[in-house]
Order: structure tokens, then sequence, then C-alpha cells
């Protein structure tokens, strides 16, 4: 059973509806969440939803063969037979005007998946129905058998939007959910809130899923879900399994660092890596590791924190100078740097980084390898995504830089990937399905250290 939640564009309600979808189905049955696109935000969610862990899919990074092949092993990891995918912006928004990559209609096709239009029908009634009518239209082969209206006025709006979507456009609506406050949900300038952060999230993604089973039809939606039929032949690998010696990875997972794909941890652990997690913030020096991934998140925000604990900053510093390897993304790549808006850092790059008003970079990215590293030996090209709201001051020497960005911004003038002994940290997230070597690369460079 599969289901793609779509929206008609961002910011119709399609995370708070999603969620409290997978929440209330969850209830009575394991269900496992998926989101499209290059997400870190949503996923949170939607695990705290359901208890499982959320996956992303994306056809930017993916063949529709791998996409399936992700579909497939989420769902027998969870060991569930329903598998609800969160869309992104609109159904058909993706890097051309035109074509599918990076779309969420992408992912249904590769999926031969059923797809419920979620529609904000504010100030709308026949209109309504003049805007499914388009979305089915466009492309024939995307399946739209549902619509769900979003903020909804009242009974009586609902009931005329209603019919107006069931007789013109031939489609059933089969919820509406009323303008209420108290579903919508805190942003920050990446997105929603992560829910890690958020001590209340729990009662309020129960509050979505008790709005979600008063306002829409959950047996039509599971059975949409039981007719979606079978699965498109075709299957792809979503990464390299080349090491056979045993690993330790200390992963950097706490408040502050929380951005990692599921399929990358998984992706190291199938190349024999046990995986050691730790916190920058609470930890005072790095556990008896080989390797350490420190991925993206807010370190801006606990900048304080993090200088304060000199302890970590120093046990990290000497890791990089002891040159056992480690690989930073973002986030990571700032607690990297000298500094955090004027807080000190771990200095294993002198160069200072701050926050700007304005987004710096939020674009899916090609980057090919200027230089053999520890993810991706060089002239290899691979795909990923930049959002970030920060910059590098590059006074002094200039760093080496690993990637030349095709598409994209990088750290500047289209490169990214700061290199210094056996650590590489860049603006750049990856996903391993699109950079297949990640894994295998890392640990590799790990073992070599032993």
């Amino acid at each position: 059973m599969r289901l793609v939640l779509a929206g008609t564009g961002s910011a119709v309600g399609k995370t708070t509806i999603s969620t409290g979808i997978m929440k209330a189905l969850s209830q009575e049955r394991e269900v496992q969440p998926f989101k499209a696109g290059p997400d870190y935000i949503d996923t949170t969610y939607h695990t705290l939803a359901t208890g499982n862990v959320s996956r992303n899919l994306d056809s930017f990074f993916m063949s529709d063969g791998q996409i399936r092949e992700a579909f497939e092993r989420g769902l027998k990891i969870s060991n569930s037979d329903m598998g609800i995918i969160e869309g992104v912006r609109g159904l058909y928004e993706g890097i051309s005007p035109t074509g599918d990559v990076g779309n969420t209609a992408s992912i249904a096709k590769a999926l031969n998946a059923p797809v419920i239009l979620i529609l904000n029908s504010r100030s709308l009634v026949k209109s309504a129905a003049a805007i499914v009518i388009g979305f089915k239209t466009l492309d024939p082969s995307i399946r739209i058998e549902g619509v769900i209206l979003n903020m909804v006025k009242n009974r009586k709006h609902y009931l005329k939007t209603k019919e107006a979507v069931e007789k013109l456009a031939d489609t059933p609506v089969i919820g509406g959910i009323p303008r209420d406050d108290f579903i919508t949900v805190e942003q920050r300038h990446l997105g929603l809130v992560p829910a890690v952060e958020r001590e209340n999230i729990k009662k309020n993604i129960e509050d979505w899923g008790r709005v979600m089973e008063e306002n829409i039809d959950l047996d039509t939606l599971t059975s949409i879900m039981k007719g979606a039929g079978k699965l498109p032949m075709g299957r792809e690998p979503l990464f390299q399994q080349e090491h056979s010696g045993r690993v330790k990875m200390g992963i950097a997972r706490d408040e502050v660092f929380t951005f990692y794909y599921q399929d990358n941890l998984e992706a190291l652990e199938s190349n024999n890596v046990d995986l050691i997690y730790f916190s920058p913030l609470h930890d005072e020096e790095v556990p008896d590791v080989d390797g350490i991934y420190i991925g993206g998140g807010y370190p801006e925000i606990f900048a304080r924190e993090l200088e304060a604990n000199q302890a970590m900053r120093h046990s990290l510093k000497q890791f990089h100078q002891e040159e056992r390897p480690i690989y930073a993304e973002c986030g990571g790549l700032m607690y990297l740097t000298r500094s955090i808006n004027q807080h000190q850092m771990c200095d294993v790059f002198p160069y200072d980084s701050h926050m700007t008003k304005k987004p710096q970079a939020l674009s899916y990215v090609i980057a090919r390898a200027a230089h053999d590293n520890i993810i991706i030996p060089e002239g290899e090209v691979f795909h990923g995504h930049e959002f970030h709201y920060s910059k590098l001051e590059l006074n002094g020497t200039q760093p080496k830089f690993a990637f030349d960005i095709l598409r994209g911004r990088g750290v500047t003038e289209n490169r990214d990937g700061l290199m210094s002994k056996n650590t590489l940290a860049s603006y750049v997230h990856t996903h391993v399905a699109a950079c297949p070597s990640f894994a295998s690369r890392l640990v590799r460079a790990a073992a070599d250290d032993q």
C-alpha cells in the first residue's frame, strides 16, 4: 500500500496534514513515512508521529530504480506494508519549468502511486474544481484519486466546495480541515522548526492526528492505498558496499546537529561500521572512533554553548591534527571554522563564519571532485543540495577546495569542500544515492587510520 500526499503549492498545510494522517493511521497499523525532496525537518515530525524513521525520496538524487529500492527497503526495515509520502512544494514543481526531475510527480510516477491533492480552499468553491481539473489534465499519468480541502471556513463552505470538485472535476473529496491556528507550526529560515527542539511537539502531533481522524475519511484513504497495485519493475542499488574490516564512526548528533539522511547512516553500517553517537554540545571529548561524521543543523543557535564546551572543541581539533578522517556538512562545516558570529569554535579551518539576513544558497547542486578526497575520487561528479544563511570570511590563506560546483554556489566562486589533512567540510549536503562512493570511501579512510 502506498500514497502520495501532494500540495497544489507550498504552504498549503502539507506537513501538518500529512503528519496528522500518519499519526492517525499509526494507531492501528505500522506506517512507514517518506518525504519527497531534500528535507531534514519534515521527516522529524513524521518519525515522531509513526515511530518509524522517515526517509527521503528524490529524483534529483535517485533514478526510478533507486526510488523503488529505497521505498521497498524502508518498508522492509520497519516491517510495514503501508508507505505514505509527503510531497514537496507543489505537485509539479521541480528544477525546470517543464520537466519532472526533483518534483513530487516524479516520485508518484516511479512508484505508480495514487495521489491525494491538498488544496487551500480559503475563499474558493467552484474555482477549487478548476484547480483540480488543471492538476489532473496537465499530466494524465498522475493518478489523482482524492482531494483534501484545507482552511475550510465552516460546514456549509465544505459541502459546497466538495460538491463542486466532485461534480466538475470528477474527483472524490475525502475531507476538509477547518481553519484553526493551533494546527499550524512555527517556521524557521530553513523551514519548519525541527521536532527534536520542541518539548510539546508530541502533544501537537497528537492534536493533528485527532483533527485528521475527525475531518478526513481515513477508510476511503486506506482503500485508495490498497488499490495502488504492484510496484513497477526495476531496482537499482543505493550505495556501494566494499569494506570488509570493522570500523567505528563517530556521529555528532544532538540538539545542534540533526541533519542526517537515514540512508547515509545505513550505508555506513552496511560497510561494516559501528555508529557511535556523541554530542559536541554535552560531551567533553570525541569518543574512541576511527572517523567522524558531523551533519548539518543549527550551530548558530547554540554558538554560545558550543563555545563554552572548550574540551570538546580541543578534542575535535586534536582528532584533525592526528590526520584522522572528519567529514562535515554545512552546520558541521561552520562548527569546524574559527568562529560562528564571533563565538569561538574548533579552528580546524582558520576562517570566521557568520549568519546573514538573506539566504546564501538554496538549490540543488552538481559538483565535480577537483581532488581525490575521503568521499569521492578526483574527476567524478555527484549531486547534492545546499541551503544556508551563513557565509565564510576567507581572509588570509585560501583553502584547498575539493569540489568544483557545476550547479549551485558553494563556499565561493563555484568552489566548495574545504580540505585540510584528512578533513573535508562542505556546504553541500550529500545523499548516498547521488554519491555512491560516500560510505565506502569514508570507511576506507577510517580503516587506513587504524
